[in-house]
């Protein structure tokens, strides 16, 4: 099965968590709107093809694989997971997993409403004061406990699966994402913070080794971080 990939063309956001359990699956997928425009590629074509879509989702990612129309980050990789091995085969193990993504979830919306705190129909430049004084509160409070909870449950073992090191699961692959994007959007306060998320950062660098990761990171597959996504570097912001 040849999966179709669904997601905005130009920024990383909510797809690259997709296509991180699906390089490392090594799955055969299309990242639509990134193919040429005479191919389906590009914003418009993906906001007609999401229309025809049945059922139609809310917005992307979203994965089509055969018949399935799978939208909502967490619920394809939950999907994914138990397709390619990237999650516990038992029940509690797999809930564990999609607990912690949702968690990871939740971290990255408030993420993106550090520089997007009164609507994402604005611009940036059109909520500064409140920015500044979300992306304080983001550093010194939410930012801390987000870290101080991963770095709780990794201290099981060296991954999210129940410290069960050998078995990546997506959530290993999502944490990556989240470490990277904040060390992105906030290196100053990462740098910080950091210290006291060892364990978190280890995971990346394992992460980043693997091999399917590596050279995905290495190809124009990967989009750079940059600021259309979630994660946004303001210096402003940062501290």
């Amino acid at each position: 099965m040849v999966y179709e990939l669904h997601y905005w063309p130009g920024i990383q956001g909510r797809g690259e968590f997709v296509r991180l359990a699906l390089e490392e699956a090594g799955a055969d997928y299309r990242d639509v709107a990134r193919l040429p425009p005479g191919q389906g590629g590009g914003e418009r074509a993906l906001a007609k093809r999401l229309g025809e879509l049945d059922p139609p989702p809310f917005a992307p990612p979203v994965l089509v694989a055969g018949e399935l129309v799978i939208a909502q980050t967490a619920n394809i990789l939950l999907f994914l997971g138990a397709r390619h091995g990237l999650a516990p085969p038992e029940e509690a193990g797999r809930l564990w997993v999609n607990q912690v993504q949702l968690t990871v979830a939740d971290l990255v919306g408030e993420a993106h409403d550090v520089h997007h705190p009164i609507s994402a129909g604005l611009y940036y430049e059109d909520q500064t004061a409140a920015a500044a004084e979300r992306a304080l509160h983001f550093r010194q409070e939410r930012l801390p406990k987000y870290l101080g909870y991963f770095e709780q449950l990794l201290g099981v073992g060296g991954g999210v699966n129940r410290g069960r090191e050998d078995e990546l699961c997506y959530a290993d692959l999502s944490l990556f994402q989240a470490a990277r994007g904040l060390q992105y959007a906030f290196p100053i306060a990462m740098e910080r913070l950091g210290r006291e998320a060892p364990r978190l950062l280890a995971l990346a660098d394992r992460i980043e080794r693997r091999p399917r990761i590596a050279a995905y990171l290495a190809s124009p597959r990967r989009i750079a971080f940059n600021q259309q996504g979630i994660f946004r570097h303001y210096p402003e912001l940062d501290g």
